[in-house]
């Protein structure tokens, strides 16, 4: 059994790292920001919620997002583990979290702190184009689409996320290290935290989460 939580500012590449995390280990892959998209897409009243505080950058409110994770926690594919991707977000959060794991006789293998600084955030998330159709993700310089705008493995059109404009994406950062920066000390003093540089590369980054875990 495997239990692991992925920390990191928008844009350190979570994501990226998780869904490799997943084929390694064996894991579910846990995302709220995935579950609240698939709401905010279907239309539930959820989805609505969320919407209004993703929008502007902001954390969608404790009780909701705690609700929705230990939830999925209960489900019979984390038995073997799981990987927690955007929960817990803030202490209280985290509180939650560890009463729950304690309650269901489960605890926290390791926290990975993915660390990249604030400009290449910025520069990574501002610049990023989601397909409105399949979802496949391009980026204006990183990795552009064959034909500006369309979605090189569909055709769909490609659009910027509302929460990946310049002015929300600062927002965003100033709101994680706000908020879940102190997520930080709390899992230090449980001796439980690896920090990571996210701006190695990825093939580095994963290398060192797995020395982490593997330690």
């Amino acid at each position: 059994m495997l239990n692991l939580i992925l920390l990191g500012p928008p844009g350190a590449g979570k994501g990226t790292q998780a869904v490799k995390l997943k084929e390694k280990y064996s894991i579910p892959h846990i995302s709220t920001g995935d579950i609240f998209r698939k709401n905010i897409k279907e239309g539930t009243e959820l989805g609505i919620k969320a919407k209004m505080y993703m929008d502007k950058g902001e954390l969608v409110p404790d009780d909701v997002v705690i609700g929705i994770a230990l939830s999925r926690l209960c489900e019979s594919d984390c038995e073997g583990g799981f990987l927690l991707d955007g929960f817990p977000r803030t202490v209280h959060q985290a509180e939650e979290l560890s009463a729950f794991l304690a309650d269901s006789g489960r605890a926290l293998d390791l926290v990975l702190d993915i660390n990249v600084d604030k400009d290449e955030l910025v520069r990574r998330l501002s610049g990023r184009r989601v397909c409105k159709l399949c979802g496949a993700t391009f980026h204006v310089t990183g990795m552009p689409p064959q034909k500006d705008g369309i979605c090189d493995k569909c055709g769909g059109e490609l659009l910027q996320r509302a929460d990946d404009s310049e002015e929300t994406v600062t927002n965003r950062i100033e709101v994680y290290n706000r908020q879940t920066m102190p997520l930080v000390d709390y899992y230090e003093k449980m001796g439980v935290i690896a920090h990571i540089d996210g701006a190695a590369g990825l093939e580095n980054v994963f290398s060192e989460i797995t020395k982490s875990i593997e330690a």
